[in-house]
């Protein structure tokens, strides 16, 4: 059904386009060159034959084709993100792919201290005999979530090169800054049109997932005093060593590398300052709103023991907040769940039912009106120079969207 060479062409060409988001940067998109990805795909869209594909000024794709079927059937839209995460470098992307994956070590031929093992990544003993797409280790792959939108796009390709196949209206979007947590700041709900969706951004083949954390953000404002160092004595304040200090007070068993599960977690993303004012940036998950509340009841707590050693200096935490999770709103349509349950039946997969320990777009749009659960798409090791993908599970993934399509079709 899938044609196996046009979607590693179509991933390995998009992998290849730096799109990294950047959480700095106050535009939307927040970096200009996610517009190259964007435009590239809206002009393969045209040249499929899907007359209605719309680049909008915010970088999101849009795209609409039509039902062939007589029966009239809700529209369900697939949807994927274009930007690569900041954690590392997105840029000058060269992939690598590994026929028949053999179970061994994977060495990355740009740097040869990165490694993926199975040891490491006891998936890989799943993945023998597959094809693997790597990076050259000097960068991320962007399989997140690139690997969703060369799934969709071939998903596409097929229904407009072949008209016997039937479905209903199928409504398709591509958006920009996801990783930096705007990814539906400007998603125009009403003009997709779409009654529910999928979005393709999981990891291993068989995720099906409707719940996602609960996040928000949580700034750590920390203002000292600032004195000429020689004339310091009992008049400076530094804010550097009052963050340093409040990083210290974190509990260790509430880190992302010491939890799992469903376990609650708060994490540092970054960190910039001078002696007046140093700014940590966190963030905060739980799975309940109530776990987010108590984690950041917990930095409170640190924020007034920081004060006790620092009486001169002042912080002030500013949350926000990003997302909620999903599964409040998806369990009233569970059709929704269903109808990607038989899809995976039809493609011969064992759905994999478990919460997600980060969020996708999709938890955003649920509660925007769009009910988005969350299907896998083959990325392992996201936002690390040991990402990678298996070629398989991506066909499997594609194969996905097609039965979605055709069990509504049938309905």
């Amino acid at each position: 059904m899938i044609n196996r060479d046009e979607l590693l062409d179509r991933f390995t060409r998009y992998v290849k386009i730096y799109t990294t988001s950047d959480e700095e940067s106050e535009t939307f998109p927040s970096t200009e060159r996610q517009f190259e990805l964007a435009n590239l795909l809206a002009a393969e869209l045209k040249e499929m034959g899907i007359k209605d594909v719309e680049v909008d000024r915010y970088g999101y794709v849009y795209a609409r084709i039509p039902s062939n079927i007589e029966k009239d059937i809700a529209p369900v839209g697939f949807i994927a993100h274009m930007d690569t995460a900041p954690a590392e470098s997105g840029e000058n992307v060269k992939p690598q792919i590994i026929r028949n994956y053999d179970g061994g070590k994977i060495p990355l031929p740009g740097d040869p201290g990165v490694v993926i093992s199975p040891e490491e990544n006891p998936i890989l003993k799943e993945l023998s005999g597959d094809d693997l797409i790597t990076s050259d280790g000097t960068t991320l792959l962007g399989a997140d979530d690139k690997a969703g939108i060369a799934e969709i796009m071939t998903a596409a390709a097929y229904m407009t090169a072949h008209p016997e196949f039937k479905h209903g209206e199928i409504r398709i979007a591509f958006t920009p800054d996801e990783e930096v947590g705007r990814g539906v700041d400007h998603f125009d709900v009403k003009k997709f049109g779409a009654k529910f969706a999928y979005t393709l951004d999981g990891g291993r083949l068989g995720e099906l997932e409707d719940e996602t954390f609960c996040a928000d953000s949580a700034d750590v404002i920390c203002r000292g005093i600032n004195v000429h160092p020689g004339y310091a004595k009992d008049k400076m304040v530094n804010a550097i060593r009052m963050a340093g200090l409040f990083m210290t007070l974190l509990d260790e068993n509430t880190l992302p590398e010491t939890t799992e599960n469903r376990q609650d977690y708060y994490h540092a993303t970054g960190i910039k300052g001078m002696e007046n004012e140093t700014v940590i940036n966190m963030i905060v998950r739980s799975f309940t709103v109530d776990g987010l509340k108590d984690r950041e009841k917990d930095l409170e707590r640190i924020r007034l023991q920081v004060l006790e050693k620092f009486p001169g200096g002042e912080i002030e935490i500013v949350i926000k907040e990003q997302y909620r999770n999903m599964k409040e709103i998806l369990d009233r349509y569970p059709e929704v769940l269903k109808t990607a349950e038989k899809a995976f039946e039809k493609a011969g997969i064992v759905p994999i039912r478990k919460p997600i320990r980060g969020g996708t777009d999709g938890a955003r749009l649920t509660f925007m009106g769009l009910p988005s659960p969350n299907i896998f798409a083959g990325a392992i090791n996201m936002h690390s120079k040991k990402e990678f993908a298996s070629l398989q599970t991506m066909e499997k993934a594609a194969e996905v969207v097609l039965h979605i399509a055709s069990v509504l079709a049938e309905a």
